[in-house]
């Protein structure tokens, strides 16, 4: 094992920032040339990975069936699908470049030691669309760091990296504080891929107001900003807005930080979803989940204290992925409202009007059925069955932040934007740079799109520069 000694003398080629997916694959890459690559983890070993270790699935273009995608899903319908969460806040360039790559990406990642499994029960038609990781985003993560360290990277956890030292337009140096010392570890290229900032409470009640103290973080603390911070204060250029971030309604009863995915709820397409007034705010089955349970975190964070009530009947109670901790269950609507410390007639009352106008039609929870109410605002449009079968069941909903979407400005090559154009030995991947492509929405799986795309863009960037 290389000591810190040595670690802190060697000119390295490539320091790479950060230590989850896109991290990953900037270090693959540029290892794979022959460079002397860096990579600092600013987590401990077991939570290394940042948000990719609580990820399960890709989203690939392909043209025809792929590993275990099936069909087909071109650039146009990924692009349209999008622009649809989106509303049209996108690079239009980054997002088809992303897009376009993806295909190529997946055998990559086979052939660098991640395998993938057709899609799970419950998870809503995206056998088509997404490639699921077999043993999810930590067998991912565990598969690179060893492809990584077998190409000679060297890797240091609970580096927490202070400072990116820039002179003009060129990075020199980082300072990072390893066993509670700091150190000055110099570099010739520096990938930064050390995520958003959600981590930080603070800042996100900056952004958000106070409200956002009662969010909860489903991924990882280390993420608080401290890289994105620096480089911006030094004058590099910023991209998207630091309200938006991909915020889904999570189990209220999830811890503060680190639930990942089995926190996640998946059952609003089959519910009837209130405040704490017992109120409908949204229409729960506007679109297939994939492409709308991520607008879920800001629709429950602007009701009163940021909550929501997720109201089902037995016949939907198989029909979506649950959460770990089990719903809350009665024989009666109103005696569920009571256990959720709700308003139990107010409840009752609108569970009544919802099913009173609920329309005939065929239910087929895969796909858009168009069943749908007539007479109630918000109307839901497709899923719409009445709430009658006992036992019902409830789930508390809370915002749970992923990640945030402020970041670095990059071009096509992962290149990072400074005061005075595009610095000479400085790329960005991953949630760092993300918001080019989400200005606002998410896209199930999307996220390790971008991470990968542009984790191995910027890899092979670094490594030719220092070639």
């Amino acid at each position: 094992m290389t000591s810190l000694t040595d670690i802190v003398a060697t000119p390295w080629d490539v320091v790479v920032v950060g230590g989850g997916n896109a991290s990953l694959c900037a270090a693959i890459e540029a290892a794979e040339t022959g460079a002397r690559v860096l990579l600092l983890e600013g987590a401990p070993k077991e939570y290394r990975g940042g948000n990719s270790r609580h990820t399960r699935n890709f989203r690939c273009m392909h043209h025809g069936p792929l590993s275990v995608l099936i069909d087909t899903y071109d650039e146009d319908e990924f692009f349209d699908d999008l622009l649809r969460v989106t509303k049209g806040k996108t690079d239009e360039t980054l997002a088809r470049l992303a897009i376009r790559t993806s295909e190529e990406c997946l055998p990559w990642m086979e052939a660098h030691g991640v395998r993938f499994q057709p899609s799970l029960s419950g998870t809503l038609s995206l056998g088509r669309t997404n490639a699921f990781f077999l043993g999810g985003g930590k067998a991912l993560v565990n598969a690179y760091y060893n492809t990584a360290e077998d190409l000679g990277v060297t890797v240091v956890y609970e580096a927490q990296v202070k400072h990116v030292g820039l002179d003009g337009r060129r990075f020199t140096h980082v300072e990072v504080e390893i066993d509670g010392e700091m150190h000055r570890i110099e570099g010739r290229a520096v990938v930064l891929a050390a995520g958003g900032f959600q981590g930080d409470i603070d800042w996100l009640a900056r952004a958000w107001g106070e409200s956002a103290r009662n969010f909860l973080i489903r991924g990882t603390p280390y993420n608080r900003g401290v890289v994105l911070n620096d480089m911006l204060e030094q004058g590099a250029e910023s991209v998207g807005d630091p309200t938006q971030c991909h915020a889904v309604a999570i189990d209220g009863r999830a811890p503060k930080y680190d639930g990942g995915i089995v926190t996640r709820l998946d059952c609003v397409p089959f519910s009837v979803v209130v405040n704490k007034d017992g109120e409908r705010f949204y229409d729960e089955g506007e679109d297939v989940w994939p492409k709308r349970y991520a607008i879920w975190g800001r629709l429950v964070a602007a009701q009163p204290e940021q909550v929501g009530y997720s109201i089902i009947d037995s016949r939907s109670i198989d029909l979506f992925m649950p959460s770990v901790y089990p719903p809350e269950s009665a024989d009666t609507v109103e005696e569920l409202a009571q256990k959720m410390g709700l308003p139990a007639e107010k409840v009752a009352a609108t569970i009544r009007d919802f099913n009173a106008a609920c329309q005939p039609g065929d239910f087929h929870p895969q796909e858009l059925d168009g069943l749908r109410t007539d007479g109630i605002e918000p109307p839901k449009t497709n899923w719409a069955r009445p709430i009658e079968t006992p036992p019902f069941y409830g789930y508390s909903l809370r915002p749970g932040v992923t990640f945030t979407y402020l970041g670095l400005r990059v071009d096509e090559k992962a290149r990072v934007t400074g005061p005075d154009g595009l610095y000479d030995n400085v790329w960005s991947a991953g949630e760092m740079m993300a918001g080019s492509i989400l200005g606002q929405g998410y896209l199930a799986g999307f996220g390790m799109t971008i991470g990968t795309v542009f984790g191995r863009i910027a890899g092979q960037g670094a490594a030719a520069h220092v070639a």
